[in-house]
């Protein structure tokens, strides 16, 4: 089936690009890309594998398809990989496909596409590609969240790690909550001024960082509008019961959080510092421009994905993922 919305220059196309990072996440691809060429062929496309070999690879990959009117790119990582990929489909007609394969696979689970890679290419073969927002932070695009604070300080943690996973992931945090001190952060949106001192800030275009780990629950890639989620600090209880709402989807109700939406926010600081770009360490300015580009990146989604439902939601995914577990075990 044929989504109505696609160009009949795009849809006629038969060419899609697989780019797999060979290190992310901490599964084998080497049977990646037999499945999707298989798959892809039974659908009438051809298919052209690209292994990245080091940061930037991506970007250059999905380029060259757009520039050659590839009809879809097959993003096979973590959010640092589809990060890659989809700045570089921006604005163009060539869809992003995902493949999860990373650590967290944020902006995958936000969308419901399974962490199997022949489970998400049944997705990618209903051809239900959907414009979708993207957010960007003093011109760098992000896809699933960008933040400040706490989980910045982790993920620069993490980065120097040697092991990845959930559990690596939740040992940096554990060690960084030990030493963290909040930041007094400016936020200017809606034509408003909120100052704050906070454990975290962050901008979300999608639900959650990855893992299931809600930050905000009720994001849409598809409203034109950043989910704003400030986290103040508190006791070692108030930070256990933090972290059981971002599981279960309660973050909103938490006395300690503020949330909001807007288009476009200016977020001020003392100085420049740690921040992540889907959940990729970096260094911003004192200054971050934040911005919501509406529509701008063409994405395979599901045909049908249920509302998420505080606890039922991260229940259903939390079986799925123990499901999913098993079969690979018992494969």
């Amino acid at each position: 089936m044929t989504n109505s919305n696609l160009p009949a220059s795009v849809a006629d196309d038969k060419r899609i690009m697989l780019i797999v990072n060979p290190i992310s996440g901490t599964g084998n691809k080497k049977d990646v890309p037999e499945v999707v060429e298989r798959t892809l062929a039974a659908e009438g496309y051809s298919t052209d594998v690209r292994f990245t070999g080091g940061r930037g690879d991506a970007t250059m990959f999905a380029s060259e398809a757009s520039d050659k009117g590839y009809y879809g790119v097959l993003a096979c990582g973590g959010d640092g990989t589809v990060n890659e990929t989809a700045r570089a489909l921006c604005g163009s007609q060539t869809a992003l496909g995902i493949l999860p394969a990373g650590s967290g696979n944020g902006l995958a689970r936000h969308l419901g596409i399974p962490m199997d890679v022949e489970l998400a290419m049944e997705i990618v073969c209903q051809r239900n590609v959907v414009p979708s927002d993207y957010g960007s932070v003093n011109g760098v695009p992000f896809f699933c969240t960008f933040g400040m604070g706490f989980d910045a300080a982790v993920s620069h943690r993490f980065a120097r790690q040697n092991h990845r996973g959930l559990l690596s992931y939740v040992r940096s945090a554990l060690s960084e909550y030990v030493q963290f001190r909040p930041t007094t952060y400016t936020i200017s949106a809606n034509g408003k001024l909120l100052t704050e001192k906070a454990f975290l800030v962050a901008v979300c275009n999608a639900s959650q960082w990855g893992n299931n780990a809600y930050i905000a629950p009720e994001a849409s890639l598809t409203d034109g509008l950043l989910d704003i989620t400030v986290v103040h600090s508190g006791s070692p209880i108030d930070a256990a019961v933090m972290g059981m709402d971002i599981f279960t989807g309660f973050i909103s109700k938490n006395t300690m959080v503020h949330c909001f939406r807007a288009p476009a926010a200016v977020i001020y600081r003392s100085e420049k510092g740690e921040a992540h770009v889907d959940g990729e360490p970096m260094m911003l300015d004192e200054i971050l421009d934040v911005k919501c580009h509406r529509g701008a990146l063409r994405l395979f989604t599901p045909l049908d994905r249920d509302r998420f439902r505080p606890i039922v939601t991260p229940i259903k995914e939390m079986l799925r993922d123990a499901r999913l577990s098993l079969n690979h075990i018992f494969r």
